[in-house]
């Protein structure tokens, strides 16, 4: 009996777990050197088989005041002396490093965080050597940000990242902060801290001063420790909204400036005079990148009311390919939730969806028996007051409403505690720069989704945070500047 043509089977492309070259234990980096640390050791969870990835040792607050201590030393010894160009050589040997070891880290981080092994391969990694390449070229300059003809850096700065984008945050937080001259004590994510670690190799391998950078493992209480320590002159911290204000609290008055880049309940807005394939890529792209555990995912889409059945039509479509499954295979889409806890808050917004009246869609396309995994969600009849709709939910869940005219979708896209992302599609530029203007929003794309670049600054407003990360004004957070929005 002849086959049908038409039908065809899946053939899995798995990259190979040995590539990651995961180690049994994982030690703070300390002063130059990997160290035991002295709190309790934590086990890092392959997200996509819920099983046990490795063990790493965990810093105390003694451990903590050692790696202060450290970096103060560094800064006021070696590094400070150091010219910008030999500064920006040191960076430029970790951007190298990060590029040589990329398929490893790839694999690394998709274990770890559970993310698809596609997107660790060809955004986090490379983005992250192109952030230490950026600010490499940067450290011999300062003196044409604007800041004067000798701008000096602030000292010791204490960085919190989150687990969504563990080797990218490392790397945002860092190469800034060397190129203007500062030393870093920085703390990884409880859930994900294997490619910080990895990253303390690459460092030690480009032969950077003792103390300049040192990364300290731990949960919440270690974090919470780091952002109280009077060592600091400068905190960063990207996280949740709640940690957020409960770190403002702590460093008001103390003089210390501080940068937030918080969570998000970013606007897609599409007119109905989009290109409407285009679009549905977008808002694809905006909500199950990373399984919208994107603090900047596009997680409420506003649509013109005329075209609001075609475009949902085509949108369930375009979901219901998207693939769900193991993070280390090439063709996976979409992959594993990041730790029980995120997956246990999606499905009880989920659910809260469905009770406030909203309609529920999901992706057909069949979940792992093992992991943490959660369909393409499509929510429908939404209205501006349910929880789906306002609430951070940082999963593959879409809320869609419906608008008349450009002014009803601004208010609809400004009726948010947050603002950090926004998104405009249509074919009219000045459509697209009006609305701009009038969003309130810290990133605005035009007719796109997820364009980042080191050169270009990113930050939000309201309860996103305040500061700017990334390009001169990145790296004016870095420095003694009189810019009062980056003070604390």
């Amino acid at each position: 009996m002849a086959t049908d043509p038409t039908e065809w089977d899946y053939a899995p492309a798995p990259e190979s777990e040995a590539i990651g070259r995961v180690k049994e234990r994982y030690l703070p980096f300390i002063d130059g050197k990997f160290v035991e640390g002295s709190g309790d050791d934590l086990v890092s969870v392959n997200p996509g088989r819920d099983e046990p990835l490795s063990t790493v040792s965990t810093v105390s607050e003694a451990d903590l005041d050692t790696a202060v201590h450290a970096a103060r030393q560094a800064y006021e010894g070696p590094w400070s002396r150091l010219s910008g160009a030999e500064r920006g050589k040191y960076l430029f040997r970790i951007a190298r490093g990060i590029a040589e070891r990329s398929r490893e880290l790839a694999v690394l981080e998709a274990l770890d965080n559970g993310k698809p092994i596609k997107e660790t391969r060809d955004f986090d990694v490379p983005t992250a050597a192109q952030h230490f390449f950026y600010h490499a070229g940067w450290a011999d300059k300062l003196q044409h940000l604007g800041h004067g003809p000798d701008p000096k850096p602030l000292g010791v700065a204490g960085q919190v990242v989150p687990w969504n984008f563990p080797l990218l945050m490392a790397a945002w937080k860092i190469a800034p902060a060397l190129a203007a001259g500062n030393t870093v004590v920085i703390k990884p994510a409880e859930t994900t801290p294997l490619s910080a670690l990895v990253l303390a190799e690459i460092i030690a391998d480009a032969d950077l001063p003792p103390g300049v950078v040192n990364i300290v493992p731990g949960a919440g209480d270690v974090g919470a420790a780091l952002v109280r320590h009077p060592g600091l002159d400068k905190v960063a911290f990207t996280g949740s909204t709640t940690v957020g204000k409960q770190i403002q609290q702590t460093l008001a008055g103390t003089g210390r400036k501080l940068t937030l880049e918080l969570g998000g309940k970013g606007a897609t807005i599409v007119f109905s005079d989009a290109a409407i394939d285009q679009a549905v890529e977008g808002i694809v792209n905006a909500i199950f990148f990373n399984a919208g555990q994107v603090c900047c995912a596009g997680s409420r889409l506003l649509v013109q009311e005329s075209i609001a059945e075609e475009l949902l039509t085509r949108l369930r479509e375009r979901v219901d390919t998207l693939r769900v499954g193991d993070p280390l295979d090439k063709n996976t889409d979409v992959g594993a939730i990041n730790s029980r806890s995120q997956w246990d808050k999606i499905t009880e917004l989920t659910r809260a969806g469905v009770d406030e009246g909203a309609e529920l869609w999901q992706s057909s396309c069949p979940l792992p028996d093992k992991g943490f995994f959660v369909a393409p969600t499509i929510f429908t009849d939404a209205t501006q007051t349910m929880r789906i709709a306002r609430e951070e939910i940082f999963g593959p869940v879409l809320s869609v409403i419906t608008f008349r005219t450009p002014d009803e979708a601004l208010a609809k896209a400004n009726n948010s505690p947050y603002g950090l992302s926004a998104g405009v599609w249509t074919e009219k530029g000045s459509r697209a720069m009006a609305m701009a203007a009038r969003l309130r929003a810290g990133v605005i794309w035009d007719n796109t989704w997820n364009r980042f670049d080191p050169a270009a600054p990113f930050g939000g407003y309201q309860e996103s945070g305040f500061g700017r990360e990334g390009g001169p004004s990145g790296l004016a957070a870095y420095l003694d500047t009189d810019d009062e929005a980056l003070i604390g």
